[in-house]
């Protein structure tokens, strides 16, 4: 086949992660989104940033990796502002094996009622997901991607079992390899072939507030309760979504959280709502990532999973040397799409 190009669907911070590292390989690369890079669930994310400490799932090769990839991309991307604040979580929000601290009230001396003991990940990092993701895309342009934002993959090219491209709202986009990293997206282009992938939406919650800098220094997470704080006071809170479906709702909700907040922290009192919004996520029925060619196609690549933010340095540098060598990589072995058949 002459064109040797790949094109990837989806600019989430998945997407972008695989278009930075399969870019400047001789390869031509071609990151599509229907909307601006970032603008899907990873809009929407929390964007805490850590690993098991032990783990027997099938992705914990993979997950043991998640905060060495960032570290890497760090060196190659200096604007890439990871927070390395540490969480702590207490009254069973973390119920996996953790170190523990007796110090809550100097880790954050601000809460109001610390507990006596919480499980203390001094490792645990966060950053602002859409900023990453921008990062990652302008990098993989440096690298010769082509990014086309406004433009809709509508179904795969597919023939006799071989995937040869995508069509869009602006035309078929003709590839080698199509990668999908279009989150819920993924699931409709696959079934268009005849590919089922057990993957359904997750919604969850994101509140924005303003209160006053300086209130919240690491990742703070119970049961009722989950926040860190940025430079300029904005306090990111996640919440489970309890099937609002209008703004009015979804503010009565933001506002249940405000109040929870102001009641956890000193100097608290009169924090806004600034934003509330529902991140649609992509979570596979059994909780572990898809990534890989799903069997009995050609030129077709998968990479759809909760924990994307977590996941997507080391995903992104993985599933590119895939592509690009054919040699599997054994830390996603356990994440392949034929283990639903």
């Amino acid at each position: 086949m002459a064109d040797r190009s790949i094109v990837v669907v989806g600019a989430g911070i998945i997407g972008a992660s695989l278009a930075y590292h399969l870019a400047g390989r001789g390869r031509p690369v071609t990151l599509i989104d229907a909307g601006l890079p970032g603008s899907g669930a990873t809009r929407a994310s929390f964007a805490w940033i850590g690993r098991p400490v032990a783990s027997d799932l099938p992705s914990a090769p993979l997950r043991y990796l998640a905060l060495d990839e960032y570290r890497r991309l760090e060196t190659e991307l200096p604007d890439l502002s990871i927070r390395w604040s540490g969480s702590i979580s207490w009254d069973g929000f973390d119920e996996t094996p953790g170190p523990r601290t007796d110090d809550v009230g100097a880790l954050e001396p601000h809460l109001l009622d610390p507990p006596a003991v919480a499980i203390h990940r001094p490792e645990d990092a966060a950053f602002d997901p859409v900023a990453a993701t921008d990062l990652l895309v302008a990098a993989a342009r440096n690298r010769g991607a082509r990014l086309l934002t406004g433009v809709l993959a509508t179904a795969l090219d597919h023939q006799a079992g071989t995937v040869s491209g995508v069509q869009t709202t602006a035309g078929v986009v003709p590839a080698e390899t199509v990668v999908l990293a279009a989150g819920i997206g993924t699931v409709a282009l696959c079934s268009g072939i005849g590919i089922t992938l057990p993957v359904e939406p997750s919604p969850a919650i994101l509140v924005r507030l303003r209160a006053a800098p300086g209130l919240v220094r690491t990742i703070v997470a119970t049961p009722s309760l989950e926040v860190r704080q940025l430079n300029d006071g904005t306090v990111l809170a996640p919440t489970a979504y309890g099937g609002e479906t209008d703004q009015a709702a979804l503010l009565e909700t933001a506002r249940r959280v405000r109040d929870r907040f102001a009641a956890s922290f000193t100097g608290a009192i009169g924090t806004k709502v600034v934003s509330v919004e529902i991140g649609w996520r992509p979570m596979p029925t059994d909780g572990e990532p898809v990534i890989g060619r799903p069997a009995g196609t050609r030129g077709l690549y998968v990479t759809v999973m909760h924990s994307a933010i977590t996941l997507a340095a080391a995903a992104g540098r993985l599933a590119a040397t895939e592509i690009l060598t054919g040699l599997p990589a054994p830390e996603l072995v356990g994440c392949r799409p034929d283990r639903f058949h």
